[in-house]
Formats: structure tokens, C-alpha cells, sequence
């Protein structure tokens, strides 16, 4: 068995499921290549009693047929011992066969049924979602021993049919798991156990551009700079993840260019946009399509929604937060020059340091409850929002990428930069630093005060104006 990294808290609930003495139904959903498959595989290799993974409907532009579908499904029944002697012609049929082969191999201990990537086995006209409803209410509930386990990348397919499935599916399922990519710290220990080396700076660069996905991160080799490697898998002719970006969509959505297209949007203003203004944009009605499509894209985690402490009533901004995808659209241009070694040769450059600083600043927010364990604020009630206010002739605008509202009443201004030394403080920024603490100071409540709190990669070089800095977090506080 392959070492799991991470997953903790996964892997004991997966345990404790698979311990019960009642039937249970699992989901597990999550973006494309974070490892659904993986964790299931490794936890259960040896108890699986019947694993089936459907075909990718939407790969290379093809159209997968419920036929061919259901093929590939006869296929699994008889590598594991089924004795159909055809290919079922429903998924009706293809449930009496899984139900058959199911009481065939009973012996009365644990029965682990995978099903991957389920909705693809969801064709156009396929009643698939019928024929399942019938294999767990008619069947799989009287079987104490049953443990049905499917995962899913199209994780709004995932929410929308079995989740909150409003139908037979009704609050079937026993269980659900968000897989979220690794964090810093997981993705340190993932590339250990690969015996690749390298500086927690580099390590955090690294996750800057690909995110904690295992996938994106199997393909690092050993001996080579972290540098290096973001050649080889992006830049190089033949790089591995030149072209995952149209992947990560084709493989996803039917129509993937519309959520290309609101990514390729995200992606030009840092704090997002609202849900008029991308519609304004696109050129296309505020209706149930265009919120299927921002759902779908915040349910895998390739955008967030949220308020900021300043919005207007009802207000709500749409972010790009997939490290990847802001990679890709920010230098896939760059890929296409034919220098293979692009990276190596504009590490330290004004473009790349222009990237870093964005990128380094969503790093931050993904790792929240590091930054407050750090300012022992773990167990405090806490929201977490941005603060940005228009410039006027006399002013000029702020834009805070993290304040942090407390429940004892503080709320942290949090400045996070990205440098290879200590970070300094100069007369003109320390000017900045006091308008935007005067700017919200100004909004907030008489009882509640306001502490700056700088997170960098070594820390802040102590000067005339770096008291001004009431709490740091460092990137080796991050990686908790």
C-alpha cells in the first residue's frame, strides 16, 4: 500500500464507515486530479469487492454513448467474476447485474462497491440517476454489509443529483467528502517522500504556480530545482501540464469554452467581479445557465464567491483562487516563445516578481487557519473578507486582500508580501500603510480596534517605520 499523505481526517472517517455495521453511501467530489481516486484505492485495496470507473464523455471533443458506456461497465462485472453473458442494455439492467454479482460474492463480511467518476455514466437520455435510485432504495438498503462508494470531479453534478437530490436519491447519502488540495504542509511532505529537496521558499513558489494537486506534483523530478521542473512540466515543447489547462474544462463541462472564458476573466482583475459585471461582459443573460456555470466552477474550487466587509446589500464578487489556472493565464503566452528554459532564465524578472506578489497573496488566504494559529486566534470566531474603497480626486483607492473581523472585538489588516530577504518598510509605504489604517479605522465600530499584521517569507527588516506592525506571520508559519 502506498503511503497516503495528508488525508487524515478522511482517512478515519473512510475507516469508521467502513466499520459500521449498516449500509452506507459515499460521495467524494473534488477538482479534477487532487487525488479522489487515490485515496479511495489505497484505503481499500485489498477490500474492494467491485471498482468501475466510466468514461470520460467529453474528452478531445467526443461524445461518449450511453452504449458504450454501459459496455465498459459489462466489462468490470466480468473482471470480477460476474457470470452475465451479455452487455446490459440499460443501466436498469447493469444494477440487477451489479445486484447479482454482489450476492454472488457475499460471505457476509464488508462489501466495498467503487464507482469513479459517476457522472460520466450519466449520458444524455441514460436514466442513469433512476437506475441507481433503484440499485440503493430497492437494494442496497437491506444490505447491512454494503458499502457504495462514488466519486466525482464534476463536483456540481455531484452536489446538485446526489447530495441535495431533491428526488429517490433524498437524503440517501451517509457520508460526503470535499477532497481539497494539499496544503503547504502536505505538499512539503508529498515531495519528501519523492526524495526531492528543495527550500521552503521553493516549495512555495512551486505551489504558486501548480497548487497543492498530487497530480501536477507526481510529475517533479528528483535532482532538478524547483525552477527547473516548472520548465519541464510548462514550458519545455513537450511539458506534461502545457495543455491541462484546456483539459482540466474539456474533461469537465460540455460547452467548456463559457468557463474558459469566465476564468480568462477573473483573471485580469485581482479582487473579482460581480456577477452583473461578468454577464455584462460575456454578453449574456443574469439567468439559472449562468449561475449553473459560476456554481460548477465554485463547487471544484477554481473560484470562490464572497462579500466584502464593505459591500453593497446584497453584493457578492466572484474571485479566481486556482493557483494553476492564474499560472496558465498569466504566462501561457510566455510558453509559446520557445524558450524551454523560460523560468530558469526570468525567475528574478519585474514580470515574474509582478506574478509572485498576486500569487503569494492567494497562497495566504488558502492557508487562513495557519496565519490564525499563528496570531492565537485558532479558536476565536472569526470572518474573513477583503476591503476595497474607490479612489476619488482626493484619495486614492484601498484595496485589502485580507482583514480578519474577530470576536474579542480586533480586527487584523493583514499585508502579505512576497520577498526573497526580510521585507522593508519605506517612508512612501508607510505612508500608504497609515491611510489604509485610517480608512477603515474610520468604518468600523466604536469598540472594535484594528492591529496591522504583515505576512511575509522571512519577515519584516526592522527600521524607523516598522513598528507600525503590530503582528508578522512568516512563511514558515505557513506551512504548520
Amino acid at each position: 500500500m502506498a503511503k497516503i499523505i495528508g488525508r487524515k481526517e478522511e482517512q478515519k472517517e473512510l475507516q469508521r464507515l467502513y466499520e459500521s455495521d449498516t449500509p452506507e453511501f459515499v460521495a467524494v467530489y473534488g477538482r479534477r486530479r487532487v487525488g479522489k481516486t487515490f485515496l479511495i484505492r489505497e484505503m481499500f485495496r485489498d477490500n474492494l469487492t467491485f471498482y468501475h470507473t466510466g468514461l470520460s464523455v467529453y474528452d478531445d471533443g467526443s461524445k461518449v454513448s450511453t452504449e458504450e458506456q454501459l459496455r465498459h461497465f459489462y466489462h468490470s462485472l466480468q473482471m470480477h467474476d460476474s457470470d452475465a453473458d451479455h452487455a446490459p442494455k440499460s443501466w436498469m439492467e447493469a444494477m440487477y447485474m451489479l445486484e447479482e454479482l454482489l450476492m454472488k460474492l457475499d460471505n457476509g463480511s464488508r462489501q466495498v462497491v467503487f464507482i469513479d467518476e459517476l457522472p460520466w455514466l450519466d449520458t444524455p437520455r441514460s436514466h442513469f440517476i433512476t437506475a441507481l435510485e433503484a440499485f440503493w432504495n430497492g437494494w442496497g438498503t437491506g444490505r447491512d454489509n454494503l458499502m457504495l462508494i462514488v466519486c466525482g470531479s464534476a463536483a456540481s453534478w455531484m452536489i446538485k443529483n446526489l447530495i441535495n437530490n431533491t428526488g429517490g436519491l433524498y437524503n440517501r447519502i451517509t457520508y460526503e467528502i470535499k477532497l481539497s488540495p494539499f496544503n503547504l504542509c502536505e505538499t512539503e511532505e508529498y515531495l519528501r517522500s519523492r526524495q526531492i529537496t528543495a527550500s521552503r521558499y521553493e516549495i512555495a513558489m512551486a505551489y504558486m504556480a501548480f497548487g497543492g494537486i498530487p497530480y501536477y506534483l507526481s510529475y517533479f523530478q528528483k535532482g532538478l530545482s524547483i525552477s527547473q521542473n516548472i520548465d519541464l512540466l510548462f514550458f519545455d515543447r513537450k511539458a506534461k501540464l502545457r495543455m491541462e489547462f484546456k483539459r482540466l474544462f474539456t474533461s469537465l463541462y460540455k460547452y467548456p469554452e463559457k468557463y474558459e472564458k469566465i476564468i480568462n476573466i477573473l483573471s485580469t482583475r485581482h479582487y473579482g467581479y460581480t456577477r452583473e459585471e461578468l454577464a455584462k461582459i460575456l454578453d449574456i443573460p443574469l439567468g439559472g445557465s449562468f449561475s449553473d456555470i459560476l456554481n460548477a466552477l465554485a463547487a471544484s474550487d477554481f473560484i470562490i464567491a464572497y462579500k466584502p466587509i464593505d459591500a453593497k446589500k446584497g453584493e457578492t464578487l466572484y474571485k479566481l483562487v486556482d493557483p494553476f489556472c492564474r499560472f496558465y493565464m498569466y504566462f501561457a503566452d510566455k510558453a509559446l516563445l520557445g524558450d524551454s528554459q523560460y523560468w530558469l532564465h526570468n525567475v528574478n524578472s519585474p514580470n515574474v516578481m509582478s506574478w509572485s506578489g498576486i500569487a503569494f497573496e492567494e497562497l495566504c488566504i488558502m492557508h487562513t487557519e495557519q496565519i490564525k494559529r499563528k496570531l492565537g486566534i485558532a479558536a476565536v470566531r472569526t470572518s474573513e473578507s477583503s476591503y476595497t474603497l474607490r479612489g476619488d480626486d482626493h484619495y486614492d483607492g484601498i484595496q485589502c486582500d485580507l482583514v480578519i473581523e474577530r470576536g474579542d472585538r480586533v480586527v487584523n489588516l493583514c499585508e502579505m508580501k512576497f520577498s526573497q530577504g526580510e521585507y522593508e518598510i519605506t517612508k512612501s509605504y508607510d505612508v500608504t500603510l497609515r491611510h489604509r489604517i485610517n480608512a477603515i479605522m474610520s468604518r468600523l465600530k466604536s469598540t472594535q480596534s484594528l492591529q496591522l499584521t504583515f505576512i511575509t517569507t522571512f519577515g519584516v527588516k526592522r527600521n524607523m517605520y516598522s513598528g507600525i506592525v503590530q503582528s508578522e506571520v512568516t512563511l514558515d508559519d505557513l506551512f504548520v
